[in-house]
Formats: structure tokens, sequence, C-alpha cells
């Protein structure tokens, strides 16, 4: 049986670590991706990507770029409703992309929510994990069987992966409920405010 394993960073190189650890331990590129929040315009704007075409075409990001070398190889840049831009590569993406173009557009049925949901993460946490990336975090997330769910567990928690009951309950006390994908994405400077809050002003 398939699992999805999920982590948020903080910060874009943790999230990187935690993929480059993840290929180690052997597991596909094609079954891990990353979903980073790009209002500081971090990742280069002259690498645009056709990712919302070729995932409304049914073809993954992944495959759509082609090539070896894993994950990161593959990176390329997205608009997500309620997000804003983000710089991102995998399976995940290619689905909430998919959602996006295709006929289940609308509420929790599309866009990163939906993406997760469909692939078993609990509504509750895909509103956190989504809401995470909207307020300038990294999402990490990978497809693995079950004799592997511990081992990639453990690797994502290894790179300083956010407490989601944590900073949930943190969201919650500022009136957060759940993550809506017709609120305005954050700007830099939000981002930069929100960071600084969580992790003194790391990127």
């Amino acid at each position: 049986m398939v699992q999805t394993v999920t982590a948020l960073y903080d910060t874009y190189d943790s999230a990187v670590s935690a993929v480059d650890a993840l290929e180690t331990a052997g597991i596909p590129h094609s079954d891990i991706s990353i979903v980073s929040n790009n209002a500081d315009n971090r990742y280069d704007k002259n690498h645009p990507t056709h990712a919302v075409e070729d995932a409304g075409k049914g073809a993954g990001i992944g495959a759509a770029v082609g090539g070896v070398g894993g994950l990161l190889t593959g990176l390329g840049l997205l608009a997500i409703p309620g997000v804003g831009p983000v710089v991102a590569a995998g399976w995940l993406v290619a689905t909430a992309a998919g959602a996006m173009t295709g006929a289940v557009v609308g509420g929790a049925a599309g866009g990163l929510v939906g993406a997760l949901t469909g692939a078993g993460v609990p509504e509750r946490d895909a509103n956190f994990y989504a809401e995470g990336v909207r307020r300038g975090g990294t999402l990490v997330t990978a497809r693995v069987d079950d004799a592997r769910a511990a081992m990639a567990r453990e690797i994502l928690q290894r790179y300083k992966a956010v407490d989601p009951a944590r900073r949930g309950a943190a969201y919650r006390e500022s009136g957060w409920t759940s993550f809506d994908p017709n609120a305005p994405a954050y700007t830099a400077d939000q981002v930069a405010a929100e960071r600084h809050r969580h992790i003194g002003g790391g990127i």
C-alpha cells in the first residue's frame, strides 16, 4: 500500500536537503514533490514552465521537463490560487495544476488542498500545509510503500520540519480556520515578516 508522507519547512534550503536525502535513500524523484513560495522571486523568472498546460494534458511535471538528475532539475514556476507564485516540481503539483485546469476546479476539490487530500492527506492537514506554503513555506511530499514510510518520515523530520500542531495553533490564534483559495497571496514583505516571526528572519 502506498502512503503519502509530507513535511513543511520554513526555509527552501531545508526542503532541498530533505529532497536530496530522500533521493539518496532510493526514493525515485518521480515519487517526490516540492512546492515552495516564490513571492520573493528567489527563483529566476526567466525560467518559465508549461506545468499547467502539461498537467492539463495528463502529463506530470517530471514527464514534461524530461531528463534525469533528480527532482530539482525539473523546477518551474507556477501560480496556485490563494498561494500565489511558487517554484515547484513533481507529481503533487502536476495533480494540483491539473485540478486547476480541469473540470474539478472549486473549493477543496481543486488546487493544492485537493491534490493533497486526493493523495490521502487528511483535509485538516492539507489545509494547514497549503496555508504554510501561502505564508512563505516549502512543502515536500513523497509517495512511499508501507515498508519505507517510517524511513521517509524520519528523513523529512531530520531537516527542521515545522511542527504542524504548534504552527497550526499559532495560525488559529490569529483567527485562521482553513485555507482559502480566494484569499490574496502573501506579498514578499508579508512572507519576510512571517519567516521572522517563526525563525528570526532566516530564508
